[in-house]
């Protein structure tokens, strides 16, 4: 096996068309907007006999606390690749399988270290979509990988419905109360969902957004963050505004990105004053029913806690919304650090505090 540089879009999306588990996050233009924000990054393909059969896009990011490199919801594995959980009775196959994962994982982590030294970054952060089991944890440990005090801007599990059927199948599936909360919705002449591709209508979301920072005590993504994002996969169709509007006034919205087969509930703000009107769930339905309409096979609402276990976590209202439509929870790998220089402990005392403060 040998790493190289994927310098062909064609031929990384290509790639990640073909896979079931994956995000936008190692798209190509993810990495678009990573450089448009100043980052530098590395787009990896490792290759066994010329068949690429991994690639993962690394990003460095530059903070206050520290260098690091970012890996969101990556490596992405060959689908043959998929990581099976061991057994007194597991096939040769599967320890082969396994045997060859922790191979490809070696030596990126070879790769990373490499990157990481020349780069003076002081350790590698990475949010794998592998599920969370005990053959995959030991895989990481056996690395040299930690769990981070932190997760890595991108979720750990998520919640996500299977959209193969008509929207009467959907709808049928759909918890009662959410259901009625949509008719309800969609009966109301005063409401109406819009749907929009243009960029300056960014500042009319980032206005909603910034009402809910100051409602939930958040620190919102810049505009010129959410403009950029907008911008690069706009450019592509594979983004939508859509906001839900009451007498008029935009009182909801969200963003959602349409890519390689899903629909990803990526951001979503609404005023609450208007909460009593259920615009959310028209918004959300729409939302769903147009990635049915782009060919997507999933709907990914994009992050989940257990609402039961942890009821006091900041995603658990928002959880309860999304179980509303159906579907079930993912859950993966827990985001794991690899140090790299004596100054990432000092990194992870002071995340471990800041998580601690910020109660979550």
């Amino acid at each position: 096996m040998e790493i190289k540089e994927v310098y062909d879009k064609n031929i990384w999306e290509g790639f990640l068309t073909e896979r079931e588990e994956k995000t936008f996050l190692q798209s190509w233009n993810w990495g678009e907007f990573q450089k448009k924000m100043g980052n530098k990054i590395w787009r990896i393909g490792i290759y066994d006999d010329d068949e690429l059969i991994a690639v993962c896009l690394i990003v460095l990011v530059k903070a206050k606390r520290g260098t690091y490199l970012l890996i969101q919801h990556g490596p992405i594995l060959s689908q043959k690749l998929k990581i099976k959980p061991s057994s007194r009775a597991q096939v040769e196959g599967t320890q082969n399988c396994n045997s060859k994962v922790f191979e490809i994982l070696n030596l990126l982590t070879i790769k990373l270290k490499e990157i990481a030294r020349n780069e003076n970054a002081d350790f590698v952060r990475i949010a794998p979509i592998f599920e969370d089991n005990e053959d995959n944890l030991k895989i990481f440990k056996e690395l040299g990988f930690k769990q981070a005090p932190m997760h890595a801007n991108a979720y750990e599990a998520t919640w996500r419905l299977d959209i193969q059927l008509t929207d009467e199948e959907l709808l049928k599936n759909v918890r009662k109360t959410t259901r009625y909360l949509i008719k309800k919705a969609r009966e109301n002449q005063d409401i109406t969902i819009e749907k929009s591709d243009n960029q300056n209508d960014i500042k009319i979301y980032q206005n909603l957004n910034k009402e809910v920072s100051k409602r939930q005590k958040f620190a919102p993504f810049s505009e010129n963050y959410i403009k950029t994002e907008f911008e690069i996969f706009s450019k592509d169709k594979e983004a939508l505004l859509f906001f839900g509007r009451y007498k008029g006034n935009i009182v909801a919205g969200a963003v959602v990105i349409f890519w390689s087969g899903i629909g990803f509930y990526h951001q979503a703000a609404s005023i609450q004053k208007y909460a009593k009107l259920s615009i959310p769930y028209l918004l959300q339905w729409e939302a769903i029913k147009e990635a049915k309409k782009r060919g997507c096979l999933f709907y990914d609402f994009w992050g989940f806690t257990d609402p039961i276990k942890f009821p006091k976590h900041p995603w658990a209202g928002p959880t309860l919304f999304k179980m509303g439509f159906g579907g079930r929870s993912f859950k993966y790998v827990k985001t794991q650090d690899l140090p790299i220089s004596k100054n990432y402990w000092f990194i992870n005392l002071f995340e471990r505090l800041r998580k601690i403060k910020r109660h979550f």
